[in-house]
């Protein structure tokens, strides 16, 4: 029989040479006449052990990782068997995917990322089929029962949204993803886009039929040119096959979606200017209301939702809500992929319903610091997520007992940090992230983040350091009431708390580390 060999082709891997392993492989079975069908998969998202190759001969998907180009020939004279120094075993069995509940990516790593075939053969698309049979508000009730919110800082209820959308008057609706994944330490949307493109593109698709939009754009952070490669060609074969532009599935039902790059600014990670930037303007914020819902994309209503809320719809409509809304705990409904990267021994993504703590995430999956040395912070949710400490590690993985101790989990990044780090440096990094990515719109967050940095550089100086100490929270507060918008309202978080869990870094004499 033809020996299936699955090289990943997500941008991780290649940075670790995924390209020259299938290269190798495919060499070394011509030389030995031994017939391969070889596949270039996505990843399943176990970085550590990238390139990740797995073998299927007939008794299932066996892995071995990390495999390295001169490892490629050791592989075929051990015939791919489990006396292999790299095997890994059957790849479902590696404890770090047995331990997670797939939902939303329980096609990551599995599947030709381009193949039509290889995605309907594994339920895709079937959610876009129960759709055509739905009037617009049932799609919305569907998504509301599911309990599914934005998979971003604010956690908006979806439904609530669509049904805005919905019920707006305007000449044309639009769907914008925001792909615009700039937080620290995230990955998973662009797993998505790379590894399973055509789940994005059936999700946008419903919310067009939910709310009567149909027209869609995806709005991509220019760093992501695979992203785009990947997206470009799912959409073409998409269109060619019928599941997107005019006629749907002969059901005269359209809509059309096209990628757009973003400008490289991280405030365009805020919805309003996302949209700003999206019309050909400069990316800044504007003022609420109104509400993009009302009047969002060139002044019509638009629903703004990002990757991971987009992608989560299409099992919601094949698999139902109430199995959608069975995951998680209280107003957490469903799963989120974390993404756990940093100072981490087993870095990659973890899809877990919520109410998992963070302590499970680190020790459990991510095998603790990469550098053996004590954990000391965290930080959740980005560079504008508060920091965390390791008493704070029993924390359940929900909205609102994040919220509940002044933190967020936003897009599910977690950020390692070992005991050398300094956090009076990593709060002065805050501070000078927001001065450089501030669109300057206003006043608190524009000139705030600047003195900011001012601030805390004469604290760690010991410069007056009790009335600038004093001065700094007075500082954080005027931003956090006054910005417009999370860049401004944010930034504080982190810097107070580093402060106050971690006083004794900004006590240090004449700026020397302790």
């Amino acid at each position: 029989m033809t020996l299936r060999i699955f090289v990943p082709s997500e941008t991780t891997a290649l940075s670790v040479g995924a390209d020259d392993v299938a290269t190798l492989i495919k060499r070394e079975a011509d030389a030995r006449g031994i017939s391969i069908e070889l596949v270039r998969n996505g990843s399943r998202g176990l970085f550590w052990l990238e390139p990740l190759v797995e073998v299927d001969d007939g008794r299932g998907r066996r892995a071995f990782g990390p495999v390295e180009a001169g490892d490629v020939a050791s592989l075929f004279e051990h015939d791919f068997g489990d006396d292999h120094p790299l095997a890994l075993g059957p790849t479902e069995e590696i404890a770090y995917l047995q331990r997670q509940q797939r939902v939303t990516f329980a096609r990551l790593g599995v599947t030709d990322p381009l193949s039509l075939l290889d995605y309907q053969a594994t339920g895709g698309f079937d959610g876009l089929k129960r759709a055509l049979d739905c009037t617009p508000q049932q799609l919305v009730d569907q998504v509301k029962a599911s309990g599914l919110r934005g998979r971003g800082g604010a956690a908006f209820p979806t439904g609530i949204k669509w049904q805005t959308v919905l019920d707006a008057k305007g000449a044309q609706k639009y769907i914008v993803c925001n792909a615009d994944e700039g937080d620290s330490g995230t990955f998973a949307d662009r797993l998505v886009m790379e590894c399973d493109p055509y789940m994005l593109i059936e999700g946008m698709t419903i919310a067009g039929l939910a709310v009567g939009a149909t027209q869609g754009y995806i709005y991509l952070r220019e760093e992501y040119p695979l992203a785009q490669e990947r997206l470009e060609q799912a959409i073409a074969r998409a269109e060619a096959a019928g599941f997107l532009g005019t006629n749907l599935l002969n059901s005269g039902r359209d809509f059309a979606l096209e990628v757009r790059l973003g400008a490289g600014a991280y405030i365009c990670g805020e919805e309003t200017s996302l949209l700003e930037s999206l019309e050909g303007k400069r990316g800044m914020v504007r003022a609420k209301p109104p509400l993009p819902a009302i009047e969002g994309l060139f002044g019509q209503p638009t629903v703004v939702n990002n990757v991971l809320s987009l992608a989560a719809v299409p099992s919601i409509l094949s698999d139902g809500p109430e199995h959608y809304a069975g995951f998680g705990m209280e107003r957490s409904r469903g799963t989120l992929p974390f993404q756990l990267a940093g100072n981490i021994a087993q870095g990659g993504l973890v899809e877990l319903p919520f109410g998992h703590t963070l302590r499970e995430l680190i020790e459990d999956f991510g095998g603790g610091t990469a550098s053996g040395r004590p954990l000391r912070s965290v930080q959740v949710g980005g560079p504008l997520g508060a920091y965390l400490s390791e008493a704070q590690l029993d924390t359940p993985l929900d909205y609102e007992a994040f919220a509940a101790i002044g933190a967020v989990l936003g897009h599910g990044g977690v950020v390692v940090f070992d005991d050398s780090v300094d956090m009076a440096e990593q709060a002065r990094f805050s501070m000078e992230f927001c001065a450089e990515e501030s669109c300057g719109k206003c006043t608190p967050c524009r000139i705030g983040a600047v003195r900011g940095v001012e601030v805390i550089d004469r604290i760690i100086n010991n410069d007056n350091r009790d009335a600038n100490l004093a001065l700094l929270d007075d500082l954080c507060d005027t931003m956090m009431q006054g910005s417009l918008c999370a860049m401004g309202g944010m930034t504080p978080f982190p810097v107070k708390s580093a402060l106050t869990l971690f006083p004794e870094d900004f006590q240090r004499q004449g700026g020397e580390k302790a």
